[in-house]
């Protein structure tokens, strides 16, 4: 049933509720208010109209956080639109159903995760779920400022615990208390930059809030073992038990290949006549085959691990899993870091050992770059700073052919008591 009167607070108020069904109370004002008392006793407020032929009902709210008056300032308001050629409930529907940052995580994971290398891939799905979709996740894309873009991004740098670590079971942990990570929130900024750049293709908005951010300065740690560690290094992988772990590390060293590409290798990447590795790109960094020339003391070691690893298991460094290469050699570098005395010593450090053995021995930038598969030249520059001694010793060759050489003074007095 309904019925017209002028709504105010006291209708609103003595309307009762009808078992079973609701019933409208329309405006007389305002052509299509009307309050809607249904039989739970909740009053809501709508408004009919009729829009390019289509008839419409649009809910305003609820009493009493609408009032009476309030409601109807509002229905002024949505008419005016309606005579302007607008629709009110588009314009609703149309943000209802705007995308939303965890909308854009999603896709984002969905189609351009899979064209990066799995360990990419896994750590930019933590950094978004973990770290992004928390603090964003229910905004609409079209929402994030720079400004939130910023303070985010500072957030992260401070280091401030992810949820997953709110309450630390590790005493150690909750007494370190929170530790600054201003590369990781370059790293964040990075994936957001690249996210609303697919966001603006995907026309979900039309500029890059990320674009531009402020990128922490970072410090690249420069680790290089000396002749004294190697000789304790390789000493200790002599009398290692694990010796499959041993050669892993001695592979590392000698090819300067990332311990995830020893560990993935198999037999037939390996062409022992003609002393090459080619890595397939699913296991580089740079996604692209790598064929580099190996010494013949690695050669050595991929004939030894032929005889080792039984006939038909591809894997150069099979796993305990059946079918699987080595998963990790964790606790076995800790021991070896203990047992050499090279306590900060990462394995990755033996990479840029190899790269500086290289520059000592006179090799290019350019050679170092492609025997350590780098895609950009930037990526070797880290290396320039090494070739300063040979660059250092061709200047003071120079500088000896013009050194004023000594001369020989005579003593004057020394002379006339001589004569």
């Amino acid at each position: 049933m309904a019925r017209r009167v002028k709504l105010s607070e006291k209708v609103l108020r003595d309307a009762e509720p009808l078992e079973g069904k609701s019933y409208q109370i329309f405006d007389t004002e305002i052509l299509g208010l009307a309050a809607k008392v249904q039989c739970s006793g909740t009053r809501t407020f709508t408004l009919d109209y009729r829009f390019a032929g289509r008839q419409r009902r649009m809910t305003i709210g609820r009493w009493p956080e609408w009032s009476a008056t309030a409601v109807r300032e509002r229905a002024k308001e949505l008419r005016r639109m309606i005579d302007e050629g607008q629709d009110p409930l588009a314009a609703k529907e149309g943000l209802r159903e705007a995308p939303r940052i965890k909308d854009m995580i999603d896709r984002y994971i969905r189609e351009h995760l899979p064209k990066l290398a799995p360990a990419n891939a896994g750590d930019q799905v933590s950094m978004l779920k973990k770290m992004v979709e928390p603090a964003w996740g229910n905004r609409l894309v079209s929402d994030i400022t720079k400004s939130d873009v910023a303070k985010f991004l500072d957030f992260v740098a401070e280091g401030r615990p992810r949820p997953c670590k709110q309450k630390p079971r590790n005493r150690a942990r909750k007494l370190q208390g929170h530790k600054p990570t201003p590369v990781r929130a370059n790293r964040v900024g990075e994936i957001l930059r690249k996210m609303f750049t697919l966001a603006m293709e995907w026309e979900w908005r039309a500029d890059n809030p990320a674009q531009g951010f402020h990128r922490r300065i970072e410090h690249a740690r420069e680790r290089f073992l000396s002749p004294e560690e190697l000789t304790r290094l390789a000493a200790v992988l002599d009398k290692a038990e694990d010796q499959r772990a041993a050669a892993i590390i001695r592979m590392c060293m000698l090819t300067g290949a990332r311990v995830g590409e020893v560990r993935t290798a198999r037999f037939e990447q390996f062409n022992l006549d003609y002393a090459i590795w080619s890595k397939p790109a699913s296991t580089t960094k740079q996604r692209k085959i790598h064929r580099v020339p190996i010494s013949q003391d690695v050669v050595a070691i991929v004939r030894q691990r032929q005889l080792v690893v039984p006939r038909g298991n591809p894997w150069l460094f099979p796993g305990d899993a059946v079918g699987k290469p080595v998963r990790e050699i964790r606790r076995f570098w800790i021991k070896v870091q203990k047992e050499a005395e090279l306590p900060d010593v990462r394995i990755h450090d033996l990479r840029h050992t190899f790269a500086s053995l290289l520059v000592s021995g006179g090799a290019s930038l350019e050679i170092i770059g492609r025997l350590l598969g780098h895609s950009q030249m930037q990526t070797t520059q880290r290396y320039a700073h090494l070739m300063e001694s040979p660059l250092r010793a061709g200047v003071d060759s120079v500088a000896s052919i013009f050194r004023p050489r000594p001369q020989l003074v005579h003593d004057a007095e020394k002379d006339q008591r001589s004569a």
